[in-house]
């Protein structure tokens, strides 16, 4: 719609400008005016030839003015041309190089193709291998399973034989040691046994300083105790008694602290009469309540036919060594009980001479309270007399 315009508008400005020049020349023409000294009819010309000039300049000013496509096209059109040229040419290039592009990717397109049927191919050959692989690491695993469990009892027997060889040394050792001190029980010469308890007291810590003279009195008085036995009749003037230094250290340690406690010297092999030296380890253990007053230790039942005095005897006496085995177990160190003999010996006339028919229900009762270290006086009662 502007285009149309412009041009209305300079075609009505080029006939005005039109008549103004004629009109202009008219004027000029009759009134025989003269410029630079020319005719008035050429000196009308010029003023003809400038007013179309002037008409052609405001023309093509507006035409500049309005149109910014007129002021391109006429002052970079050959630019413009120029680019067109190099775009046509790149234009050019681009598709040769789309279609070089094409035909690439047509030929991949067919390599893809190709590459995928050997693809489906492949995988329809490896399938079957996909399956064998999975039974085989089946395989694999359930073989893994079995020779670890095969080593697990492979292990287990070995260690269970490791245990046998060990319990096998250890009885071979014990039966030497038995027979040793089965010959030497014949021939009457054992005085000391192997595991034997040598000596215990009871002491009370009140500080560190006291562990050194507790020790120091105990080793003396378990080395006149094994003097006597070992060798009767001598003096004894000298030291008998062996004690590793490193258990009297770890002794003085445990006795440096405060409470009350519980040492015992306990023999570490068989010793003869007449030998020269008796070697030991020492034991040392909190002291605590083994057994209480009144504690039943142990209980047996005289049978109806049991009535003779060897019998009652036998019975007694199974009763009083269960008596000490349980107290034993219970942490005593007492080498023995401590009974009424007069009062077990009344009690066993009494059994004899019960009525026909009657069992007897015989227990064992401590009669006072006992320490680790303390005797054991135990009663025999019979419960049902």
């Amino acid at each position: 719609m502007s285009g149309w315009i412009l041009i209305l508008a300079l075609l009505i400005l080029g006939g005005v400008l039109s008549t103004l020049g004629d009109r202009l020349g008219s004027k000029v023409g009759k009134a025989r005016l003269s410029l630079f000294r020319l005719r008035p009819k050429k000196t009308a010309v010029v003023i003809t030839v400038l007013t179309g000039s002037l008409i052609s300049a405001i023309s093509l000013g507006l035409m500049l003015l309005v149109s910014d496509r007129l002021r391109t096209g006429l002052f970079e059109l050959d630019q413009i041309e120029q680019r067109l040229r190099d775009s046509r040419n790149d234009l050019a290039q681009s598709r040769t190089a789309l279609r070089s592009a094409e035909k690439e990717r047509s030929e991949a397109q067919s390599q893809l193709k190709v590459v995928a049927q050997q693809a489906s191919r492949l995988q329809r050959e490896l399938a079957p291998l996909m399956e064998q692989r999975r039974q085989l690491e089946a395989e694999r695993d359930r073989l893994s399973r079995d020779i670890a469990a095969k080593d697990a009892d492979l292990q287990r027997n070995r260690s269970e034989l490791a245990k046998l060889n060990s319990k096998i040394k250890s009885s071979s050792q014990e039966l030497e040691r038995l027979e040793r001190n089965l010959i030497a029980l014949r021939q009457g010469d054992v005085v000391i046994s192997s595991g034997q308890l040598l000596e215990v007291a009871k002491v009370r810590i009140e500080k560190p300083s006291q562990a050194r003279e507790v020790i120091h009195a105990l080793l003396q008085r378990t080395n006149l105790n094994v003097y006597q036995r070992v060798l009767p009749g001598e003096t004894p003037n000298r030291q008998i008694l062996l004690v590793p230094r490193s258990d009297i250290s770890k002794l003085e340690t445990t006795l440096s602290k405060r409470g009350e406690w519980v040492v015992s010297l306990i023999s570490a092999a068989n010793v003869l009469k007449g030998e020269r030296q008796v070697v030991a380890f020492p034991d040392v253990r909190p002291n605590k309540r083994v057994v209480r007053s009144g504690e039943q230790l142990a209980t047996t039942v005289l049978e109806i036919d049991e009535r003779s005095p060897d019998q009652v005897r036998s019975r007694l006496n199974l009763l009083l060594a269960a008596a000490f085995t349980r107290a034993q177990r219970q942490g005593a160190l007492a080498n023995g009980l401590q009974f009424d003999p007069a009062r077990l010996s009344q009690l066993a006339d009494a059994l004899v001479n019960r009525p026909q028919g009657k069992t007897a229900k015989l227990e064992a009762v401590s009669r006072a309270n006992s320490d680790l270290a303390d005797p054991i006086a135990v009663d025999i009662r019979w419960q049902s007399p």
